[in-house]
């Protein structure tokens, strides 16, 4: 397992308040097909920041595909995400 997909498996599943980059975000996991696919939104509590992508682990590897973002930003999300405890 990649470090990107132990991050995004480390995260909780259903809608959960964290902080990223110093800053405060509400985010909601979501997973599909026995676990196969994962859905995560982001939204930054009081600022403008938006993060969503969809994780797919297939027998090749694993795939990211961002929603209409680079792909750079949601893995160094991800990567920095620390759910409040």
């Amino acid at each position: 397992m990649t470090p990107f997909a132990q991050a995004l498996a480390a995260l909780p599943d259903g809608t959960f308040y964290g902080t990223a980059h110093g800053r405060r975000y509400v985010a909601t996991k979501s997973s599909f097909a026995n676990g196969k696919s994962t859905k995560l939104v982001a939204e930054e509590l009081g600022g403008p920041d938006y993060i969503s992508l969809n994780w797919y682990t297939l027998e090749t590897g694993g795939r990211l595909k961002p929603c209409e973002m680079p792909e750079a930003k949601v893995r160094a999300f991800v990567d920095a995400l620390v759910p409040d405890a």
